[in-house]
């Protein structure tokens, strides 16, 4: 298991800045804590997700994604830290995939809504969306590197 925290507050940010995993300190509007709020924001809808009455395969796959987003949040709270594979998003991609393929092809938009749990599902998913957007602001911001060809991942933070 882990390291525990044995607190919640450490009282160290009151003056705007933040410790990061390496102890290096950042103000908390930077893009690298905004990177981190929002995944840990995505974490927690799935969370909030998980509680309802879900498919054992949906259920799994989800508590998955949990754990690489713990993964990438570790990432990106330590500069040079890149411990996140290219076979975890291979494997969430095939999984979309799968999911997608006996879907007939969408012709419109859909309004979220249906059951709670499709409707957390759509939450998870817009949340998933602005924590994408600030990976793309944080790498912007930072040395860019690639852990694949197709998603910029900012040096030092993925």
């Amino acid at each position: 298991m882990g390291h525990r925290l044995s607190k919640i507050t450490t009282r160290t940010g009151d003056g705007g800045e933040t410790g990061l995993g390496d102890g290096s300190r950042v103000r908390k509007d930077s893009p690298r804590v905004a990177a981190l709020g929002e995944i840990d924001e995505l974490n927690s809808a799935i969370g909030v997700l998980l509680a309802e009455p879900l498919p054992e395969k949906i259920r799994a796959n989800l508590q998955g994604i949990q754990h690489d987003l713990f993964d990438l949040g570790g990432d990106v709270s330590i500069p040079g830290r890149a411990t996140m594979t290219g076979a975890q998003v291979e494997r969430v991609e095939t999984l979309l995939e799968e999911l997608n393929a006996g879907l007939p092809r969408l012709k419109e938009f859909i309004l979220p809504g249906g059951t709670r749990a499709a409707s957390l599902a759509h939450l998870a998913r817009t949340v998933c969306r602005r924590a994408e957007r600030s990976l793309v602001a944080l790498s912007s911001s930072a040395s860019p590197c690639r852990l694949r060809k197709k998603w910029p991942i900012p040096e030092g933070s993925i």
